[in-house]
């Protein structure tokens, strides 16, 4: 079973970074759309296969055939790959009668707890949207390493699953769904959160972009950390712990067995890109300065900061045996994990987890059904009937 001093470990002994790949002699092209540059003998001599070489990969800036998946180099990007396929699921396995009546009931739910769940979707529905966008239009395009493109992709087919999620739970409620699809428009606390993704998404998913020179690098490693570790790693933290301490009480237990299924995806997203951040850093040290740290420090600090106030908006009295105060310390708990875990020291010394059972949550097995709302399994190709 995971625990906090073992959940969302990435990998803390990489390879030693390999030295720069020689210029390909034997004739490869580039590929339109790949950014791969043409060898020079490219355009004297007919194009010739060239075989990768395992030790001539890079998770950027690579100079070897994206489509050639092995040899491997990074086998931990395809073992976490392995892994999220095996942990599949669709919204749609879960039952959500018990949820629809309790809603309905006028004595169900405290008006504190309705707003909870409201806020929560209201966030989410359109949080995975734009982690999809950040993978399919930016981070996929600048990653050089087929086996982290392989996890990439199986990550924002999750993404979608996710959004998916959301709107089933939506659609169960008779929620308003404009109200809570525009609710990154609307609600500040929310609003807030996005406005600090959004340039990080749109500076790698700009067409002109390219990896290449330090600066941008340096560019796009920032945003592997903003993604991994401040949204998918701390920006969630707040709804995912509200969430499921409602189906802890017997509340809203189909959510909360989705949001549950959600956070395990969630944490294997964050530690492949803990581990991606780590290797491109042993690939690439020049980029890891101490200005570029201090820049990183402080988009950190005002991560906790948008999470605390997005806290305080969705809980403005205790609830659930929770207030936004015990959120400060969690945040900042888990804000000095993100930040150890990928070389910095910790933010805010001395901080420790009032929710510890939330690492319980994170250890869930595909077949295990902690709240038991679950009505059908999953059919994988090995099973379907095509008569």
């Amino acid at each position: 079973m995971l625990s906090w001093d073992d959940e969302d470990t990435a990998a803390t002994t990489a390879p030693p970074a390999p030295a720069a790949p020689a210029a390909n002699a034997s004739g490869q092209p580039s590929l339109p759309g790949l950014d791969l540059p043409a060898s020079p003998a490219a355009s004297a001599a007919p194009p010739q296969a060239s075989r990768v070489k395992a030790s001539e990969k890079r998770i950027i800036n690579g100079q070897t055939d994206v489509n050639q998946l092995v040899p491997f180099k990074y086998k931990w990007a395809w073992e976490k790959y392995l892994a999220t396929c095996a942990n599949h699921w669709m919204p749609q396995e879960v039952n959500m009668n018990r949820d629809i009546a309790l809603w309905k009931d006028p004595k169900g739910l405290t008006e504190d707890e309705r707003r909870i769940v409201k806020r929560n979707l209201g966030f989410f529905v359109t949080a995975d949207s734009l982690a999809a966008n950040n993978i399919v239009l930016g981070t996929y395009r600048h990653i050089t390493a087929p086996e982290c493109r392989q996890f990439l992709l199986r990550q924002a087919f999750e993404e979608a699953i996710h959004t998916h999620a959301y709107q089933y739970i939506v659609e169960s409620l008779g929620l308003d769904e404009a109200e809570i699809f525009n609710a990154y428009n609307e609600v500040k606390s929310i609003r807030d959160k996005d406005e600090f993704l959004i340039p990080f998404i749109e500076a790698i998913s700009d067409p002109g972009f390219h990896t290449g020179t330090h600066e941008t690098d340096q560019t796009l490693l920032k945003s592997l950390i903003v993604f991994a570790c401040l949204m998918e790693g701390l920006f969630f933290y707040v709804g995912f712990t509200q969430i499921l301490a409602l189906g802890r009480q017997n509340k809203m237990v189909g959510a909360a067995e989705q949001y549950q299924y959600i956070l395990r995806d969630e944490s294997m997203h964050c530690n492949f890109g803990i581990d991606l951040i780590n290797q491109l850093k042993i690939e690439n040290p020049q980029l890891w300065t101490p200005a570029f740290k201090d820049e990183i420090r402080e988009l950190f600090v005002k991560a906790v900061d948008l999470e605390y106030a997005y806290a305080e908006d969705t809980m403005p009295r205790g609830v659930l045996g929770m207030n936004a105060a015990m959120f400060k310390s969690y945040l900042r708990f888990i804000a000095n994990r993100r930040a150890t875990q990928i070389g910095l020291d910790a933010l805010f010394p001395s901080e420790e987890n009032p929710f510890p059972w939330m690492s319980e949550m994170i250890d869930l097995k595909k077949e295990r059904n902690f709240f038991e709302t679950r009505v059908i399994e999953y059919q994988t190709g090995g099973a379907l009937s095509w008569d």
